[in-house]
């Protein structure tokens, strides 16, 4: 089991516990602000397990049906992420539209705040270690997770502070109001999830920056070839397709090509971390005299 895995095994248990504190936090003061924020709990622990399975499966290696490796589906994960999350934001805003019909005094404030209190602080901790680790590993599905959390801290944060203002100011519609509140930044949380990870199914190129530096790559390593042309990228999961068109002159040996060829391929994968490199040679009489010029 390597170490995303265990990244994804980890935010199952963390999300448990942060589930039944933020649970008992809601219990002990009948917040219709902490239901709501108990209740994205919930959608965690469900996420979370999504999110282990996704990273289990596109760790398999190819196969003769799956050529190409099974990456992507790390993107199905955050896309139900992103749906769930919006489920649960549809549930918090019936409670919170009953809150305001019949808003009511809150009990225990002190201590329900203290526990929630706890579990926003064990969440904002994994919502940093995922996403470090999310982009550092290059898994889609873990750095969905750590921004759902930390979208989650977020709302908690808000949500106490809301809070502490009831019993200063005998406002008891408050409460309802940041469950509405909470719920509106869960859909647009989980708009974005599914936003980006359907950018992933589509195949969307790399981000310009690091086309750039691509370009730059293949500018100052291709030195015998004329030029390259024709370069498209796209990501998957972890993994990143780079493949374009390389002219060298036409009396150019085989072996010679080839050598060039390694030669991009090892200095992509040194500023490209995962890639999959793929690179059609050409003779000369094919050059289009536009695209990346060697160096």
């Amino acid at each position: 089991m390597d170490k995303i895995q265990k990244l994804a095994i980890g935010s199952i248990f963390v999300g448990a516990i942060v589930f039944v504190l933020k649970y008992a936090a809601y219990h002990l003061t009948g917040s219709i602000a902490l239901y709501s924020d108990a209740l994205e709990s919930i959608i965690n622990v469900v996420t979370a397990v999504a999110a282990f399975l996704a990273v289990r499966l596109s760790a398999q290696p190819a196969d003769a049906n799956h050529p190409y490796g099974h990456h992507k589906v790390e993107y199905f994960s955050a896309v139900l992420e992103g749906v769930l999350i919006i489920v649960a934001a549809l549930a918090i805003l019936r409670e919170a539209y009953f809150g305001f019909l019949s808003p009511k005094a809150l009990d225990a404030t002190a201590a329900g705040l203290t526990v929630n209190g706890l579990a926003t602080a064990i969440n904002s901790v994994w919502a940093w270690v995922l996403i470090r680790q999310g982009r550092l590993r290059r898994s889609p599905a873990l750095a969905a997770d750590g921004r759902h959390l930390l979208t989650d801290v977020v709302t908690s944060v808000g949500v106490l502070g809301g809070l502490l203002l009831v019993p200063l100011t005998g406002w008891h519609w408050l409460d309802p109001a940041l469950a509405s509140v909470v719920a509106l930044n869960i859909v647009w949380s989980g708009w974005g999830l599914m936003k980006e990870s359907i950018g992933g199914l589509m195949d969307e190129a790399l981000p310009e920056a690091t086309l750039t530096r691509v370009r730059d790559v293949i500018a100052g390593n291709a030195e015998g070839a004329i030029e390259a042309h024709d370069l498209r990228t796209r990501h998957a999961g972890r993994m990143t397709f780079i493949d374009f068109h390389l002219v060298v002159p036409g009396h150019m040996s085989v072996t010679d090509a080839h050598d060039i060829c390694d030669r991009l391929e090892r200095a992509l994968k040194n500023e490209v971390e995962d890639s999959l490199i793929t690179i059609h040679v050409e003779p000369d009489v094919k050059a289009k005299h536009a695209g990346i010029v060697v160096l």
